[in-house]
């Protein structure tokens, strides 16, 4: 009898706006060759992470090795989206060798993991990694822990505490499952910032994983793919706040796709999101917007109040130039504020 290797799938997942998409993208840029197929799951109304991985330009990368899951969270829409849509790219004539999982940045790896084994995929994939990503410079500021050591306290003590902060409670769970912990924009930290994120994630961690620092998601390929987990045997050292079975849901955020106009310059579009992401409970902006006389369509992207954007490629012929960002925040911020910011 003949046995047939399982398709490794390594699942990518971090905050918002840690970096996933960008990493995800360099290891598909510098894949030489091998044969990858992506699931991108957004949280949002526009497939900015799709789009922006489909422009890449790498010869054999092409719109069918990329399918996304759009408006869920991949954790909560498993047995709906995720498990038809690995099931495709195994049916295909020649499926890939190796597949990876961008989640959205609100998604909780372990069910996801749970989710491999199903009896429809189980003999045909494996989980060979689950790599998490976290942005430095967030960590650094206290934004996922209010108290780290009294946090960890209450950890010690109650492995079911809830806390209150929910920001926090989705950081650790991916720090929980990981396999790899990717400790992105490194080059905007100090020695001692470093040192200090790196402490805060360690602690995090209930057993011995890799913690890499990288900037701009630049990482060799090879430190993330061919880690041999098999994830989905190991669930009972992946610890998690929500337990097997319980209901998770995302009530404690929204989001809104707000039309923009065409910018003046690059920096008179970046000055109005950076306005915007000073309301309050604003947590991502992201999308592409046009520059007047520029024939490249503009990638922003905004953590907190950090802003960054670029020319990604050429607008097509016929597609439409109106412009979209997507806004993620906390449940009831003011998208009045932040759609009269967008409009300078």
């Amino acid at each position: 009898m003949t046995i047939v290797a399982k398709i490794p799938c390594t699942i990518v997942t971090g905050f918002l706006g840690a970096g996933k998409t960008t990493l995800v993208r360099h290891v598909v840029e510098n894949a030489k060759g091998r044969k990858l197929a992506i699931l991108v799951n957004e949280f949002g109304d526009v497939g900015f992470d799709r789009s922006f991985l489909a422009a890449c330009g790498v010869e054999g990368c092409t719109e069918d090795s990329i399918v996304e899951l759009p408006n869920g969270c991949i954790c909560c829409t498993v047995a709906d989206d995720f498990v038809p849509a690995l099931e495709t790219l195994l049916s295909r004539a020649e499926p890939p060798e190796h597949i990876l999982i961008e989640t959205s940045g609100l998604a909780l790896p372990k069910p996801l993991v749970q989710a491999f084994q199903w009896p429809a995929i189980r003999s045909r994939v494996t989980v060979d990694g689950v790599v998490a990503v976290v942005d430095g410079p967030a960590v650094a500021t206290g934004a996922f822990a209010e108290d780290p050591d009294a946090l960890a306290a209450q950890r010690a003590a109650d492995t079911s505490v809830d806390h209150d902060n929910p920001l926090e409670e989705v950081f650790e769970d991916q720090l929980l499952c990981a396999d790899l912990v990717v400790l992105n924009k490194a080059d905007l930290m100090d020695a001692a910032g470093l040192a200090k994120v790196r402490a805060e994630v360690e602690g995090h961690l209930p057993r011995a994983v890799k913690l890499v620092e990288t900037s701009n998601g630049a990482i060799d390929p090879r430190v993330l793919l061919g880690l041999g987990a098999a994830a989905e045997d190991d669930l009972a050292n992946r610890p998690s706040h929500h337990g097997e079975g319980e209901d998770h849901d995302h009530d404690d955020f929204e989001t809104v796709a707000l039309p923009v106009r065409a910018a003046v310059t690059a920096g008179d579009l970046a000055a109005r999101v950076e306005k915007a992401a000073e309301t309050e409970g604003v947590l991502r902006i992201k999308g592409f917007v046009e520059v007047e006389g520029k024939p490249m369509r503009l990638v922003v992207q905004g953590v907190g109040r950090r802003v960054s954007h670029h020319f990604d490629r050429p607008w097509r012929s016929g597609e439409a130039r109106d412009g979209r960002l997507v806004v993620i925040g906390l449940k009831g911020f003011d998208q009045n504020a932040v759609a009269k910011a967008l409009a300078g």
